[in-house]
């Protein structure tokens, strides 16, 4: 017995010992002191939400075709005598100007004929009114009122005041054929092709070539029913003094520069395509080779451009980065104050590359952020960065002690600093 108490009593007051220094080290550690700054949240960068005037323009591409194009054709038939050196392929004419000249000879021969035809009329009505005038007479000599027309020659009279008649058309008719011997431009333009040349034996209607009006150009740009909308067009609209159509800024790149040209929209179609559902809107130039050409550069037929069409201004809306916009209609904000993440509807009216314009939802100068954030939700922890125009960045919420934990860390650093000059 004794024995085995020698044996228990040591272990036991090991025990006893370690259980007493184990509670002594755990009474001792210290309490870890609780920090109350907010976890530091996702930096993304963000600008100012702004308010303006909004001018919608609608883009659009097409080929400019001249307002007036026909093909020179005679009306007669004849040999080819004379072709004018302007009209060539390029060539500028002018109105007025003869392009093209047929044999004339058979013409003038046949207005020689007129006119003696025309002289034998003359001739035969002076007869035919002589001869009613003696008709006359003798009816009043033997006092005979009651006659018949045939009596007083009026049937004969009439007969030759219609050859007369006749023969006159046919005359103008001669010189009027003789006319035509002159193929003439009936526009200030020029020519796109020539198919003709002297010696060439040509008939009426026959294709002599093509020549365009270069005071005015146009291009049909096929536009949705919403751009309609947005530019504030009818889909039967016609410009007017009172009411022009909308401006019309061309581009394209002619002889390896970049090219602009201003025009107007005049007129939309008569129809929607029944394809593609669209409308087309006509936009003209006026002078494409004068007063409307960029630095003597033309916007010339055939070329292909892209047309910016300027619509209505709309007025005191608000402007946000084009990131900052969400899906369709959700903006992303950020609260400096709380540095949270706010995610609110806004009524969206238009948007392009420069911009998102809508109207609710934000107050100028609130932060869009611009920044991709996944997984986003409302109240999520952000820091939100705004670069300001001199390129510096500035930091909106910023984690801040509580005045309780600066009072702490003074009262430390005071007592650490009194403790330190006592020793």
């Amino acid at each position: 017995m004794g024995r085995l108490i020698a044996i228990i009593a040591p272990i036991a007051i090991l025990v006893v010992v370690g259980g007493f220094g184990v509670g002594t080290v755990i009474a001792m550690k210290p309490v870890p002191e609780k920090s109350d700054e907010p976890r530091p949240g996702l930096n993304v960068f963000a600008e100012q939400v702004r308010t303006g005037d909004l001018t919608v323009t609608v883009d659009a591409q097409g080929e400019v075709r001249p307002k007036r194009e026909i093909v020179v054709a005679p009306q007669i038939a004849g040999r080819v005598t004379y072709v004018s050196p302007d009209f060539i392929d390029g060539g500028f004419i002018k109105r007025g100007q003869v392009l093209v000249r047929v044999e004339p000879a058979d013409y003038e021969l046949t207005v020689v004929r007129a006119k003696s035809v025309v002289a034998s009329a003359e001739q035969g009505l002076a007869r035919e009114v002589a001869e009613a005038e003696l008709a006359q007479q003798d009816l009043d000599n033997l006092g005979l009122t009651d006659v018949s027309p045939l009596a007083r020659r009026e049937p004969q009279l009439a007969e030759a005041r219609a050859a007369l008649e006749a023969a006159k058309a046919q005359l103008a008719e001669a010189e009027l054929s003789l006319a035509r011997t002159a193929v003439v431009a009936p526009f200030d333009g020029r020519v796109r092709e020539r198919s003709v040349d002297i010696g060439q034996f040509v008939s009426p209607g026959q294709s002599l070539g093509n020549i365009f009006a270069t005071d005015v150009v146009e291009v049909a740009l096929p536009l949705k029913d919403a751009d309609l909308g947005l530019l504030g067009l009818p889909i039967a609209f016609a410009a007017s003094d009172k009411a022009p159509g909308p401006k019309v800024v061309f581009s394209a790149v002619v002889g390896g520069k970049p090219r602009t040209w201003t025009g107007e929209v005049v007129r939309t179609g008569a129809a929607i395509n029944s394809q593609t559902r669209q409308i087309n809107v006509f936009a003209e130039l006026k002078d494409p080779y004068g007063a409307g050409a960029d630095d003597g550069a033309p916007m010339a037929p055939g070329l292909f451009v892209t047309a910016s069409i300027e619509g209505e201004v709309v007025k005191d809306v608000l402007i946000a980065p084009r990131a900052a916009l969400r899906g369709q209609n959700s903006l992303y904000l950020g609260d400096t104050k709380e540095g949270k993440l706010s995610i609110r509807p806004v009524e969206v009216v238009y948007t392009n590359q420069d911009g998102a314009y809508f109207r609710g939802g934000a107050e100028p100068g609130e932060l869009a952020i611009v920044s991709p954030i996944q997984a986003a939700f409302d109240g999520m922890s952000i820091t939100v960065l705004e670069r300001m125009p001199d390129g510096t960045v500035k930091t909106h919420g910023e984690a801040k002690k509580k005045p309780a934990d600066t009072e702490a860390v003074a009262d430390a650093s005071t007592k650490d600093g009194t403790e330190g000059g006592a020793q």
